[in-house]
């Protein structure tokens, strides 16, 4: 069997850097105007060319989202997105609109176009049509059981991607309109405001000022705000179905959470060679530590239960560690490294390194970079750090975070 692509989000130059040196092997990245991720820090025109080199040098993939479903008035500025991307010729474009298609098949005849989610695709039919139209890829519905994407691949040729971590909007793959009516901002533009997190009460017309719950605890009423997908115990089942690459979600997340999350999908990637699958406490493990709502697996086994959903504000976005700093060079038994984070002698920290993954280790020394020892060092300055044999470029530094 042919192990599925591991895809990760890029949502600036550094993201993309942190992606590629943990595993990924393609990348996904976008400019604000035209990505459903307009908050994220993203690419300006210059940057992708940039990012396209770094991904050419690597030997990776990367993917360029033009998916909004554009207004008349986006129409001219997507052609010239288009034509700038000419020079750099993304491994493919990540697409829902059928005017965008059509610009593409004139314009970049030459470039894939892979079929966004935001098209909702949940059947074989609408899978064969796509496939008929020139689709080189479908990034499935996140609605799909794991038997309907077994049904969907006997069905087409055509390369499968679903999502397999990350957040979950509680609306169709997307298609959001709560964002565009409570505050102006329209998801299905990347203006999103996850209105599907706030806590809702439910009042009867009649009764001004009478609050009922929908489905509450003591804290509230959440009855839109999904837990985020995990599906690391379940990806043999989702090879097994003929899925062709597992998507990461997580452009407006932090290289802490991107470094941490691709690590550990690119082990269990690996890992698929062997059956029968196997998980390890330490991926589980490694994936509690970052900012979630919780988790669960969202429709691939069934239908979303009550558990899917987080009821619980003290629950959303607990995570367990904090970045402290990025690797820069490595000599001499020391690392040269960018701080994101205060740090002190006494610290504790660890190294996001292969081998060296929850070892915990005191900070005796820390130099300037002068190499005159200091006692602590603020968030982005530089430092040199005894480090630990297999410490590399680009690894990142974290410690566990004190209770609040």
């Amino acid at each position: 069997m042919k192990t599925p692509e591991l895809l990760a989000p890029a949502g600036n130059y550094e993201k993309l850097k942190t992606a590629l040196h943990y595993g990924a092997d393609a990348v996904y990245m976008g400019l604000s105007e035209f990505s459903l991720r307009a908050k994220a820090d993203n690419f300006t025109p210059g940057e992708l060319e940039k990012a396209a080199q770094l991904v050419r040098s690597r030997d990776k993939k990367f993917y360029v989202t033009v998916n909004i479903f554009p207004h008349n008035r986006d129409i001219s500025l997507i052609k010239e997105h288009l034509l700038s991307l000419r020079e750099i010729t993304p491994d493919a474009l990540i697409i829902s609109d059928l005017g965008v298609i059509d610009m593409i098949s004139e314009m970049l005849p030459n470039v894939p176009v892979h079929i966004s989610t935001q098209a909702n695709i949940t059947n074989y039919s609408a899978a064969k049509f796509w496939e008929k139209l020139g689709a080189k890829r479908l990034v499935l519905s996140r609605e799909l059981t794991i038997d309907e994407i077994k049904e969907i691949r006997d069905n087409v040729s055509i390369e499968l991607e679903c999502f397999v971590h990350g957040a979950i909007c509680i609306s169709y793959s997307g298609r959001c309109y709560i964002s565009s009516f409570l505050a102006n901002r329209s998801a299905n533009r990347g203006e999103c405001t996850n209105s599907c997190r706030w806590n809702y009460t439910l009042m009867e017309e009649t009764r001004h000022g009478q609050y009922f719950p929908v489905y509450e605890n003591d804290r509230g009423t959440y009855v839109l705000s999904s837990k985020d997908l995990c599906m690391i115990e379940q990806l043999d089942k989702l090879a097994d179905a003929g899925v062709d690459s597992f998507k990461i979600e997580g452009r407006m997340k932090g290289i802490n959470y991107v470094a941490g999350v691709v690590k550990t999908y690119r082990e269990a990637v690996d890992s698929l060679k062997n059956r029968p699958y196997r998980v390890k406490e330490n991926w589980l493990r490694e994936l509690s530590m970052f900012s979630s709502r919780g988790y669960t697996t969202g429709m691939f086994l069934g239908k979303h239960s009550n558990t899917g959903y987080n009821h619980d504000e003290k629950e959303i976005y607990k995570m367990s560690h904090e970045l402290v700093g990025i690797v820069q060079s490595v000599r001499n038994g020391k690392a040269v490294v960018a701080l994101r984070n205060s740090l002190k002698i006494g610290d504790y920290i660890e190294f996001l390194s292969t081998g060296l993954e929850h070892q915990t280790f005191e900070v005796s020394k820390i130099y300037d970079t002068e190499e005159d020892p200091i006692e602590a060092a603020r968030n982005e300055e530089s430092v040199l750090l005894p480090i630990q044999p297999g410490v590399r470029e680009n690894d990142l530094i974290r410690r566990q975070m004190k209770p609040a």
